[in-house]
C-alpha cells in the first residue's frame, strides 16, 4: 500500500489539525511561594528521591534553587510535603516576601549551598 506522505515529507501547516477554540489551561501555582508559574515549571520532589520521595509539586526554578541552597536532604525529608514548615524558616520567608511581586519567569543568581 502506498504511503500518503513520504517518510521525509512533513505535513504542511494548512494540513495539520489544531484546535482553534481551545483556551490555554490556567497556570498552576508554585508550591512554595503560591505565585502562578510561568513558561518554565520545575517538577520538584519535596522529599528528595534519595530519601524515598515520589510525589512532585510544581515550582518556579528560582524557588527550587532557594530550597536546594538553603536545606539539606535530611531537612527536606523532615519537612515532607508541608510547605508551611519550610516557610517558618526566616531565610525562606524573607525570600518569598522578596519574590512575591516579581514576574513568574523572573530568575536571579542565589548564594552557594551551605556545606
Amino acid at each position: 500500500m502506498a504511503r500518503k506522505y513520504s517518510k521525509h515529507e512533513r505535513q504542511s501547516d494548512w494540513m495539520r489539525e489544531e484546535p482553534e477554540d481551545e483556551a490555554a489551561p490556567p497556570p498552576v501555582p508554585c508550591w512554595l511561594c503560591g505565585r502562578p508559574t510561568g513558561s518554565s515549571v520545575v517538577w520538584h520532589h519535596p522529599v528528595p528521591k534519595s530519601r524515598g520521595g515520589r510525589d512532585v509539586v510544581p515550582m518556579h526554578p528560582i524557588c527550587q534553587q532557594m530550597l536546594i541552597t538553603q536545606f539539606t536532604n535530611a531537612e527536606l525529608q523532615r519537612a515532607g510535603m508541608d510547605a508551611d514548615v519550610l516557610l517558618a524558616d526566616p531565610a525562606v520567608r524573607k525570600f518569598v516576601d522578596w519574590v512575591a511581586n516579581k514576574d513568574p519567569d523572573f530568575t536571579a543568581p542565589l548564594g552557594k549551598k551551605k556545606r
